[in-house]
C-alpha cells in the first residue's frame, strides 16, 4: 500500500509516496519497507529504538516528538490512536462494513455478548464475536489471548468477519482496550454498561480512572443500554448524551424484571418495558443473569429484532461455559463452576446460588498473583456473607507465593464466624470439597470458569480444567 493511501491525508509528510510493505508497533517485527509506530508503554518506549528501526529497514517511523530523523519521521499527537487509524486503513476499513454492539463493565460481559450473538444468529444474521473466552466468526471458533485484541489483530479479525459475510460483530470491550486505543476507529451502534466493581486497579490505580476508561466507549456509540442498579451505571446514565435506555433486575427502569423465580435449572421472570410485560424463561440461574438477559434483549431491540422471536429463542439457550455452569457428577450434591474473581462477582454468584441451595453452600476460591492485592481480603468477606463453609486455595499465583496470597485473603475473615479450610493445591482442594459435600449441598468453584489452565511463575501455563478434575475424582469419591 502506498504511504499517502495509508495516511489518508490525516498528517502532512515530506516523504515521497513510497510503498509500505507492513506496519507494526513491535520493534521485534520490523522488516524492510515497514512503517514503525513508536508507542510508549509501561515498560518500553518505542521512541528509544526509532533510529535502530530505520537501520533495520523501516521505511519511516511515526512518533509523538521530534527524534531528529528528518523526513524519515512522521509526527502525530498520539501514536497509539494514530496506529489504530493506520491499521483500519491497512485492512480496507473493515470497521465500516459491520454493525457493532459493544459491552463493557466489570462483570457480565461474556454472558451478555454470547446471548446477543445467539439472538442475532437466530434472527438470521451472520455474527462475529470477540471476547474473553474465544473469538468467533459465525460458527468458527478462534483462540484469543486478550478480551480486546491488539488493534492490528482486531482490524484483521474484522476483515475476516466481513469477508465471511458477517453483518454484525458483538464484542466485549475492556478498559485496557479503551485506554490503549485498541479498538481503533470502531463506532458502535449499541453499547452496554453492566457495572463497575473493584478490578484491575493494579493498572488503573483507582476506581475513578477505571470508570473514566469504561466511559470512553460511550463517546463512540449511537445508543447506550445502562445498568442503573449499579452506582456507576446511574452516574454514567446521567453523564452521557447519546440516546439511552436503563435496565434493572431489581428496580424500576426502562427495562426491568419482576416476579423473578430462581431455580437450580433456570430462571423465569416478567420483563417490563413501557406499558407491556413479557414472560421470560431461560436455562440460566441467578439474579445477575436476569440483568444479563434484560440487557441483551434491550440491545437486540435496538438492532431491530422482534421481541416475541427473541423470547422464543431464549427458551432454548443453555448458557455460557464457566458462567454458573453445573458440572455433572451424578451425585446428590451439585458442583458449579464460575469465573467469579472479584468481590462483587463472588457475592453475586453465591447470593444467587444460596437462594436454591437445600443443604450447605461450600465456596472454593483463591486470588490471582501479580494483581490488585487490596481485593484479596474483600473476596473473603464477600464469600463469608453467604457460604456455610469456605475452602481457600490457589488461583493463578503467577510469580507470587500461593501461601502468601492465601494469608492476605484470610485477613478478610477477621471478625467473621464462617468456618474455613486452607488447601493450597487447587486440585486437592476440589477433591476435598467434593469429599465434604453432603446431600443437598452446593460446591461453587469460583475463579477459573472457562479457563482450562493455571498460570504459575514465569508465565508457565499448566493444564487445569475443573470439569476434568471433578470427573477424575469421582471414582475416588465412590471408593471413600
Amino acid at each position: 500500500m502506498r504511504l499517502y493511501e495509508l495516511l489518508e491525508g490525516r498528517v502532512q509528510t515530506a516523504l515521497e509516496n513510497i510503498e509500505i510493505t507492513g506496519l507494526t508497533d513491535d520493534s521485534r517485527c520490523v522488516q524492510e519497507g515497514w512503517l514503525f509506530i513508536c508507542v510508549k508503554g509501561g515498560r518500553f518506549d518505542g521512541h528509544t529504538v526509532a533510529e535502530k528501526m530505520l537501520e533495520k529497514g523501516a521505511a519511516a517511523v511515526v512518533a509523538e516528538r521530534d527524534l531528529g530523523l528528518g523526513d524519515r519521521q512522521i509526527l502525530v499527537e498520539n501514536t497509539r490512536e494514530f496506529y489504530g487509524d493506520l491499521c483500519a486503513a491497512w485492512f480496507g476499513h473493515p470497521e465500516r462494513k459491520l454493525h457493532f454492539i459493544g459491552v463493557t463493565g466489570t462483570n457480565g460481559k461474556t454472558t451478555i455478548t454470547s446471548v446477543i450473538k445467539y439472538l442475532l444468529t437466530k434472527a438470521g444474521h451472520r455474527v462475529g464475536l470477540i471476547g474473553t473466552i474465544q473469538n468467533e466468526i459465525g460458527d468458527r471458533v478462534l483462540h484469543t489471548d486478550n478480551t480486546t485484541p491488539m488493534v492490528y489483530d482486531l482490524m484483521k479479525l474484522y476483515a475476516e468477519m466481513a469477508e465471511a459475510g458477517c453483518d454484525y460483530a458483538v464484542m466485549e470491550v475492556s478498559s485496557f482496550g479503551l485506554v490503549q486505543y485498541r479498538i481503533g476507529p470502531t463506532h458502535f451502534d449499541t453499547a452496554v454498561f453492566t457495572n463497575l466493581t473493584q478490578d484491575h486497579l493494579d493498572y488503573h490505580g483507582d476506581m475513578e480512572s477505571y470508570y473514566q476508561a469504561k466511559r470512553m466507549l460511550f463517546d463512540r456509540c449511537d445508543y447506550a443500554v445502562v445498568n442503573t442498579d449499579d452506582v456507576y451505571g446511574r452516574r454514567l446514565f446521567e453523564e452521557i448524551s447519546c440516546k439511552k435506555a436503563s435496565y434493572s433486575s431489581c428496580g424500576r427502569a426502562d427495562f426491568y424484571g419482576d416476579a423473578i423465580r430462581l431455580r437450580a435449572d433456570g430462571t423465569s421472570f416478567w420483563l417490563c418495558c413501557g406499558e407491556k410485560s413479557y414472560q421470560v424463561s431461560v436455562h440460566m440461574t441467578g439474579m445477575f443473569n436476569v440483568a444479563n438477559v434484560i440487557a441483551a434483549i434491550a440491545a437486540g431491540l435496538n438492532s431491530g429484532l422482534n421481541m416475541e422471536q427473541m423470547l422464543e429463542a431464549l427458551s432454548g439457550y443453555t448458557g455460557v461455559r464457566g458462567r454458573c455452569e453445573v458440572i455433572p457428577t451424578g451425585k446428590d450434591f451439585t458442583v458449579i463452576c464460575d469465573y467469579a474473581h472479584t468481590p462483587d462477582a463472588v457475592e453475586n454468584i453465591l447470593s444467587s446460588v444460596k437462594e436454591y441451595t437445600e443443604g450447605r453452600l461450600i465456596a472454593l476460591f483463591g486470588c490471582g498473583g501479580n494483581r490488585d492485592r487490596t481485593k484479596r481480603p474483600k473476596m473473603a468477606r464477600a464469600a463469608a456473607k453467604y457460604a456455610d463453609l469456605l475452602i481457600v486455595t490457589s488461583d493463578n499465583p503467577r510469580d507470587e507465593d500461593p501461601e502468601e496470597i492465601i494469608a492476605e485473603i484470610l485477613t478478610g475473615l477477621t471478625g467473621t464466624d464462617v468456618p474455613y479450610e486452607v488447601v493450597v493445591d487447587r486440585k486437592e482442594a476440589i477433591f476435598h470439597g467434593m469429599k465434604l459435600a453432603q446431600p443437598g449441598d452446593v460446591l461453587v468453584l469460583a475463579g477459573k470458569g472457562h479457563e482450562d489452565y493455571q498460570i504459575l511463575a514465569g508465565g508457565v501455563h499448566v493444564s487445569m480444567d475443573e470439569r476434568e478434575i471433578v470427573k477424575e475424582w469421582l471414582p475416588f469419591l465412590d471408593a471413600e
